[in-house]
This record gives C-alpha cells, sequence and structure tokens, in this order.
C-alpha cells in the first residue's frame, strides 16, 4: 500500500503516478470570439468618447478689410426679451436692426453676444449670423431685422443685455 504522505519517488514512472486535475476554467471557443469581440467594442467607445478630441475651429477673425469697414455697420434698436420653449424652457432672444451705412454688399455678419455675472465674469459666450443664410445678404443702405435666441444661458448671468461684438463680415 502506497503512503500518499511520501515524496514522490523518482524512479517510479509516470505512468504509474496519479493523474492530477489542474483547477481552472474552461471556456468555449464561441464564449471567446464573443468576449474578444466585446472587448473590442469597449475598447473602441473608450477611445471614441476618452481619446483625443478635434481641434476645435478657428476663432471668427475680422480681415482688415472688414476692420476698416465695421464703422459702417449699425447695431440699431437692440432689446431683449424672455420667453418659454415648448418644453418649459427659458429661451433669452435678442431682438434688434442691423444697419449697412457703408457702400458695400454685405454677404454674412457674425455677432457674438457676451454674458456676465454679477461680478462681471463672463459665463457665456454665443456665437451667431445676424447677415446670410435665410435672411440673405445686406445691400448697401439697407437695415434687417435680426433675432438671436438662446437657450443654455446659466442661472448666475445679470440679466442684462450682453455685450455684442460683430467678429466676422463676409462681402459679395
Amino acid at each position: 500500500m502506497l503512503d500518499d504522505r511520501l515524496p514522490p519517488d523518482p524512479e517510479v514512472p509516470s505512468a504509474f503516478k496519479p493523474a492530477v486535475e489542474k483547477p481552472g476554467v474552461k471556456i468555449s471557443p464561441i464564449t471567446f470570439v464573443f468576449g474578444t469581440g466585446a472587448l473590442l467594442v469597449l475598447g473602441i467607445f473608450g477611445y471614441m468618447t476618452f481619446g483625443p478630441k478635434p481641434a476645435p475651429p478657428p476663432q471668427p477673425v475680422l480681415t482688415p478689410e472688414a476692420r476698416e469697414y465695421l464703422k459702417s455697420l449699425g447695431l440699431e434698436n437692440v432689446h431683449m426679451q424672455a420667453s418659454e420653449s415648448y418644453t418649459n424652457q427659458r429661451v433669452i432672444e435678442i431682438l434688434g436692426d442691423i444697419a449697412n451705412h457703408g457702400d458695400r454688399t454685405v454677404k454674412q455678419a457674425l455677432v457674438t453676444c457676451v454674458f456676465y455675472d454679477w461680478g462681471h465674469q463672463e459665463v457665456a459666450r454665443e456665437n451667431d449670423y445676424i447677415v446670410g443664410g435665410t435672411a440673405g445678404p445686406l445691400a448697401p443702405g439697407g437695415t434687417k431685422p435680426f433675432r438671436l435666441a438662446f437657450d443654455t444661458i446659466p442661472d448666475t448671468w445679470t440679466q442684462a443685455l450682453p455685450t455684442l461684438v460683430i467678429r466676422e463680415i463676409k462681402f459679395e
């Protein structure tokens, strides 16, 4: 009778040694393929979510020609009103007219609205076109109404009319 407490005898051939099964997990090929696919999908999702971000678009710049023409454009009758959207969300509207007192047709004009809090710290900056798109160009001597609507302005805003700055002018 063999005693299990004795060390293995090197003289005994391995065929006569009792087989010892190693504990482990057996994975079927289908489970391996689906697991690998799931890891691949999670890796791609993580890269798309947390990976490198594309560079932001360049800020609009007034060309020297547009900077010179800026004095020929005027924002007139600018006022503000608040309303409620269909989803019960507050919408701030900036309404007014843009007048072209110069001698060139303006194809597009981009305005930046800067909103401040009570400490005169900027809390929001929004860009929108007031000339161009569906409104069409602005002829010399002409005036066009504009409407800018914003629904993402934080509550820390002073509720005062934001600063409006014409940031880009394109001519026909």
